[in-house]
């Protein structure tokens, strides 16, 4: 399964990994033992760039939560569970998107709950076809 791309999604993932490297002091990331092993229902967070029709500033950094559904041979599958704010609602990429992602990405887990869980297994708004 690919990772999502830039030139042909219009956004993809930040590494958290490089990013930690780059800033270990102010940068903080979770050990890699916790990257690699969120459960279903866990919520992870990443960093998402995203194309945007802005004269001044084409890329939209943002962090936001994705609910992990599933891990796969390559990492997770999780759905979004933030609203980008730097672009409209779309069909394409927006709150209940399903999307993959690997330990390198994330840069922080919040622990599940009987509800997160259930919310895992509902359908997603789309799911991912990359």
């Amino acid at each position: 399964m690919r990772e999502p791309d830039f030139e042909i999604d219009g956004w993809c993932l930040e590494d958290g990994e490089a990013r930690h490297a780059e800033a270990p002091g102010s940068f903080w990331i979770p050990d890699r033992h916790r990257r690699e092993s969120p459960e279903v229902g866990d919520f992870a967070k990443l960093i998402f760039c995203i194309s945007v029709d802005d004269p001044d500033e084409d890329v939209s950094v943002e962090r936001m939560w994705v609910l992990v559904r599933e891990r796969t041979t390559d990492g997770y599958l999780g759905i979004l569970d933030n609203e980008p704010y730097a672009i409209t609602e779309n069909d394409e990429f927006w709150l209940g998107t399903e999307l993959p992602f690997s330990a390198k990405h994330v840069t922080d887990i919040d622990a599940r709950n009987a509800d997160m869980i259930a919310a895992a297994r509902d359908e997603p708004r789309r799911r991912w076809t990359g």
